[in-house]
């Protein structure tokens, strides 16, 4: 970006080790970034790769973005769907690797084998990332299979856990990718093509795609994604009290069943968006509908897309029951670009911090109040235009704005990443801290807690909780390298997902794919620990060993002995 420059390569050996996505990403970026490389500067590279299934299968609809993360100093990863990953497999290209810098806002264009570097000065600091989308869509060929990423207003200003946008819908959430964008002057990146994809056997291919749709739309698993979405597990997490709100000082809600699944689908749903080769349409968009000032009978709809981290996040955490209330503050993050997990911890912190004299009113200007949706609002667009000294700190994170203020014992991140939506139990809590990304979606773990108590069990040891969240993450890692939407985890087995390649011309069976995806995670694992991770530091808040979960309080002997345990695997794998 800094010569505006672009050029090809052919990396044949890197997409035969590692197939593509993850793999591919993080072994690109490994060539890109040091432990000396600041996360804003040029030095920085992003790196956006697809896999071999994409374009040819159903679900195999994701993107992955590899970073060195600004919100946690280290390996980042974000995954986003849309038609971002068809885009780049249909304009030829199995990754493309961003450096450098501008001197003045740009959006790359890549029209197939061309690549234009466009003025983005009018686009920088529009308020709404909605808009952006609009005025690119209008400027720029290749409707119907054309990608449109873009950040928004906090991605500008580099607010660490920016996100980057797209199609309206869709985000590369996690981790801070909008504020590596907004570092390069990067506004957006519009990639589209119309090429076609060769399949070594044809009618074996048609027919294991068959297979894969047939089990895909029969699926109750799918069903329940597409009539209700992953909304649908506010009910039952607040039935046995492993829903995250106010802070985690308590693990259920009052009165939040007024934004479930149900309920909105029942009352706000206006449709369902599905991503580019899936049959699924998990995306849920809401109604809102409000009046125009001063003018009766006029109305403005807005379509809000929700799930059940943003519901989470910015309702349970926040205690807004609203329903008109969590539609605007899902709008809010959307319209600037900001990562809705992050965002609703953060702010639940500074609540609290509020409450206890840790701030005070004046540095917070909004007076926080849990349920106090229209002051939350307010705080959202001051994480993005930084007005005071606090909001600047806020945008670091929750760890910085905690480190810097006090209050780390309710502060809830695991090596700085804020925590997801999950209070299931042990495994969802060691999985966040050992997980390559922190996140919910490495391992897991909720889904073993929740075993563990349907069947009345004990947590196993710590020693086998470690191997079986380890195990789990390192079969994903094959699913975000072929890419493959972890939704249809439960469609692409081993056996499945090798019947797949066998008809593009890779003869793989279970055992190599296992064995692909623990190469794949200790490539990861490797890139973090040189990008500067520690894992001595990992810890588990203070908060959430206070607050019980369905399997009673976290044991921080527990927790200590898995991580132990899992040093030493980590070391041994590494050997």
């Amino acid at each position: 970006m800094t010569s505006r420059k672009f050029w090809t390569e052919n990396r044949p050996e890197l997409f035969d080790k590692y197939m593509g996505g993850a793999g591919a990403a993080a072994a690109l970026l490994r060539e890109e970034v040091s432990a000396r490389t600041d996360p804003l500067s040029p030095e920085n590279a992003v790196v956006l790769a697809v896999g071999p299934l994409t374009a040819l299968y159903p679900m195999a609809s994701k993107t992955v973005a590899a970073f060195k993360s600004p919100l946690t100093g280290d390996y980042g990863e974000s995954h986003a769907g849309g038609r971002s990953a068809t885009a780049i497999r249909m304009a030829g290209y199995g990754a493309i690797v961003i450096r450098g810098a501008s001197r003045s806002p740009v959006y790359i264009a890549i029209h197939e084998d061309k690549v234009y570097f466009r003025d983005a000065r009018a686009l920088w600091g529009m308020r709404s990332s909605y808009t952006v989308g609009r005025v690119i869509r209008e400027a720029e060929p290749g409707a119907g299979v054309r990608a449109i990423m873009r950040i928004g207003r906090a991605g500008e200003r580099l607010v660490r856990y920016a996100t980057v946008i797209t199609e309206t819908y869709r985000h590369f959430g996690r981790l801070g990718l909008g504020a590596v964008f907004g570092s390069k002057k990067l506004k957006a990146l519009v990639i589209s093509g119309k090429k076609s994809i060769k399949v070594e056997k044809p009618q074996e291919y048609r027919r294991v795609y068959r297979e894969i749709y047939e089990a895909a739309v029969k699926s109750k698993l799918m069903r329940k994604y597409h009539d209700i979405g992953t909304a649908v597990n506010i009910v039952p997490l607040t039935r046995i009290k492993a829903l995250p709100s106010l802070n985690l000082k308590q693990a259920t809600l009052q009165g939040i069943e007024e934004v479930s699944g149900e309920a909105l689908a029942e009352r706000h749903l206006a449709k369902r968006v599905a991503c580019a080769h899936c049959p699924v349409a998990c995306i849920h968009l809401a109604a809102l509908r409000e009046p125009y000032p001063d003018e009766p009978y006029f109305y403005k709809t807005t379509f809000v897309s929700y799930d059940y981290e943003l519901i989470y996040s910015l309702g349970a955490m926040l205690g807004v029951t609203s329903t008109r209330g969590l539609l605007k503050l899902i709008e809010a993050v959307e319209a600037l670009g900001l990562d809705a997990i992050s965002t609703g911890v953060a702010l639940a912190w500074a609540t609290e911090a509020l409450e206890k004299g840790v701030v005070v009113a004046s540095e917070t200007i909004a007076q926080l109040k849990w349920g106090d949706w229209a002051s939350y609002l307010k705080a959202i667009e001051y994480i993005a235009d930084q007005p005071s000294q606090f909001y600047k700190t806020l945008a670091k994170g929750v760890a910085q704005a905690a480190r810097e203020y006090g209050g780390e014992e309710y502060a809830l991140h695991y090596a700085g990443c804020e925590i997801p939506g999950y209070h299931t139990g042990p495994a969802a809590h060691i999985g966040y801290a050992i997980g390559a990304r922190h996140s919910h979606l490495d391992s897991a773990g909720y889904s073993l807690d929740q075993k563990i108590l349907a069947a009345s069990q004990q947590p196993p040891s710590p020693q086998e909780l470690v191997d079986k969240l380890v195990e789990e993450e390192c079969w994903r890692q094959v699913l975000s390298s072929l890419v493959v939407c972890y939704f249809a985890r439960g469609i692409y087995t081993p056996e499945t997902t090798a019947k797949a390649l066998k008809p593009l011309g890779t003869a793989v069976d279970s055992a190599a794919l296992r064995e692909l995806g623990q190469e794949v995670y200790k490539l990861k694992y490797r890139l973090k620990l040189e990008l500067g991770f520690n894992p001595d530091s990992l810890k588990i808040p203070k908060r959430a060993l206070e607050t019980p979960t369905p399997l009673g309080k976290i044991s921080e002997s527990y927790f200590k002995e898995a991580i132990t345990y899992f040093k030493h695997k980590l070391s041994k794998m590494m050997a």
